[in-house]
């Protein structure tokens, strides 16, 4: 069982247009809603390879009744913790090109009191022996930079590892304080982690291994088009495959988390896994997540120890 944390959900709403006229009037050919939120796709995707899983959600208002209600038709338990303010809803624009435009509200700003609720929550999830926690995504206000601190060391006192896909100082704030499993951010958040540029896999290896200095075990690097690096103390991975044209880009790296985290095997299988589920995500539309069925695990390339010298751009 693999517990996922979304501090911030949504109500993901896709509308598939041929190009988008900024300033005009767009006419969509395609609408699709999921439910969102990065803890919810790696919950979805995870659960559609049958592995269990159970998701830790606030919720409030029509659009929170209307997420749990998805989730269920997905197939996903989840545990609602209610909320006074109403679930935020994101805007996905799609263009026929791949080119993807998004727009995230806020969301609802909790209490102390929500935030202690939803920490219980996962705590009591936490009683019941996950293989992993993953705690993902943007924090509401209210929530306080410190919240995936506090449920790190909860998960830390039941010996439960953590996964966690944030940024900014959010991630910052976890990382300094140690104690997990993998994080997941990719170049951009990594960069800004840093507080330099990336530009060559000798970079992203130097600034994954401030963050495991710091007592994290593993970094999982999602590169996007070039695809993802797997970094820990013992050694370090890329793996990638031919150039795709997506539908959408969104949640293709909660795919991928999602994957890695199914995988089995070496860290160069569970590196292949997460990368072929990421590369199927982008073929679908909205935030739909890829089944068995999608995956071409013999189209993703696995390199150990890749060159450091080596631009990222030309992976």
């Amino acid at each position: 069982m693999i517990v996922t944390v979304t501090p911030n959900p949504s109500l993901d709403r896709a509308l598939d247009v041929d190009r988008l006229e900024v300033g005009e009037v767009n006419r969509a050919h395609a609408a699709h809603v999921h439910p969102g939120g990065k803890g919810i796709n790696v919950a979805r995707a995870l659960v559609r390879h049958g592995e269990a899983s159970v998701a830790v959600v606030p919720v409030g208002g029509a659009d929170g009744a209307r997420l749990v209600g998805l989730l269920a038709e997905h197939g996903v338990p989840a545990v609602p913790v209610a909320v006074a303010g109403d679930t935020r809803t994101n805007i996905t624009l799609v263009e026929s090109d791949g080119a993807t435009t998004k727009v995230n509200a806020p969301g609802p700003r909790l209490s102390d009191a929500e935030v202690d609720a939803l920490l219980a929550a996962v705590e009591d999830e936490l009683t019941h022996g996950p293989r992993v926690v993953v705690a993902a995504g943007s924090l509401p206000a209210g929530a306080g930079d410190a919240f995936f601190v506090r449920l790190a060391g909860l998960a830390g006192r039941h010996n439960v590892p953590v996964a966690l896909d944030t940024s900014g100082a959010p991630l910052a704030r976890a990382v300094r304080s140690g104690g997990l499993s993998l994080v997941k951010p990719n170049d951009d958040e990594l960069a800004e982690l840093v507080g330099r540029e990336l530009r060559t896999v000798g970079d992203v290896v130097g600034a994954a291994r401030e963050v495991i200095a710091q007592g994290t075990s593993a970094v999982l690097v999602s590169l996007g088009a070039h695809g993802a690096m797997l970094v820990r103390a013992d050694g370090t991975w890329w793996a990638g495959g031919p150039p795709l044209v997506p539908l959408s880009t969104v949640g293709a790296g909660d795919s991928t988390l999602a994957g890695f985290l199914a995988g089995t095997g070496t860290c160069a299988d569970k590196l292949r896994t997460a990368v072929a589920w990421g590369r199927a995500a982008v073929l679908l539309p909205g935030t739909e997540v890829p089944s068995p069925a999608h995956l071409d695990l013999d189209a993703v390339r696995v390199v150990e120890e890749p060159d450091p010298d080596l631009p990222l751009k030309e992976l």
